[in-house]
């Protein structure tokens, strides 16, 4: 088993679901709703959302999990990459490799907007440069 830091990868995870919010909500929010025409009625409930929240907490703590081992076995055999630069270069080839190829399938096979879709891979470009700077520091 590989030594990752268990504590870096919860603020790691943390750091994710908080970009995330911030992206989808008070920064955002408005262009992320017009985006994937969401039209609030006013009748949502903070507590109707702790499900998926739930879930999208314990999502990030896997991504944020495998990229730690990603940034550990890459700092392994090529030495000065466990670092800030070094982790945030990790996460950018994850992101680009894994995350942008695969749900660029939604678009081009499923009709999902591509300015929806290029929205949610800029958050999470954002969100995957902050957990490679988190692990690798740590």
């Amino acid at each position: 088993m590989l030594p990752i830091n268990l504590l870096a990868v919860l603020v790691a995870a943390v750091a994710s679901f908080v970009i995330g919010f911030l992206f989808h909500g008070p920064a955002f929010g408005k262009v992320w709703m017009k985006l994937a025409n969401i039209h609030p009625t006013g009748n949502e409930k903070f507590r109707d959302m702790i499900p998926q929240m739930v879930k999208n907490f314990l999502m990030n703590v896997v991504c944020a999990y495998v990229l730690a081992m990603f940034i550990y076995v890459t700092a392994s055999f090529y030495g000065n990459v466990g670092n800030v630069v070094g982790g945030m270069g990790i996460a950018f080839w994850a992101w680009l490799g894994f995350l942008v190829t695969s749900s660029s399938m939604d678009v081009i096979w499923m009709g999902k907007s591509k300015n929806l879709w290029l929205f949610e891979i800029v958050a999470s470009l954002v969100s995957f440069l902050a957990m490679g700077a988190i692990l690798a520091a740590w």
